[in-house]
């Protein structure tokens, strides 16, 4: 009776592990599906094509025209500002023609006629002084020094990007931390199945001894 609830207790203790297993194994593959179609796609089209260049800045200038953002100032209160917009025109190591500068794929796509976008504040001067400060860093800080930049020749031409959203160690680890998982839960049901597997040769080699 103690050898039959020992075999039981093993058996239960078994099937934990290979369900165990398997849900690694599923976490895995869903993780991986989901991060490809909800944000490494369009990781990768942002990146397609793209390379680093040189840049210079050509010229440093604020139009006339100003746009709106949102501000935050409490759980229940929001509200618009605008801000002045700032054009930074740089030309690139690879190419003779001017080009407009943006902090990254985000700031592009969210206003792609201005080089920067502020932290929007609630008043509306406070907004102009914050571009009114890049400004000058651009010019005085800045000013004829080349600085790396990155561009898609392809897709945007007119367009460069201070720094990438998405660079190589993110891209790596969308893939490698779903992959882990994935290839833990194979693990474990490998592992389970050749211990029963050398757990019921053993026990088959005992019984033929007392044979």
């Amino acid at each position: 009776m103690a050898r039959s609830r020992a075999v039981s207790e093993y058996t239960e203790a078994e099937d934990k592990s290979i369900r165990l297993g398997f849900f690694l194994i599923a976490a895995g593959l869903f993780s991986l599906v989901g991060l490809g179609c909800c944000w490494l796609r369009p990781a990768l089209e942002e990146r397609g094509g793209g390379s680093s260049a040189n840049c210079t800045v050509l010229a440093v200038r604020q139009l006339g025209e100003r746009f709106a953002c949102t501000f935050s100032c409490g759980a229940a209160c929001r509200g618009t500002a605008r801000y002045p917009c700032l054009q930074v025109l740089v030309r690139t190591s690879r190419t003779s023609a001017p080009a407009l500068l943006h902090e990254d794929e985000r700031q592009l796509r969210t206003n792609p006629k201005c080089s920067y976008i502020p932290p929007c504040a609630r008043d509306d001067q406070e907004n102009s002084e914050n571009v009114t400060y890049k400004q000058k860093y651009w010019k005085e800080k800045v000013g004829s020094q080349p600085f790396t930049c990155y561009f898609n020749q392809h897709l945007r031409p007119d367009d460069v990007m201070l720094k990438r959203t998405h660079d190589e160690t993110v891209l790596l680890h969308c893939f490698l931390w779903p992959l882990v998982t994935f290839l833990v839960g194979v693990l474990i049901v490998v592992l389970t199945i050749c211990a029963k597997s050398l757990a019921v040769r053993a026990e088959a080699i005992k019984k033929k001894k007392y044979l």
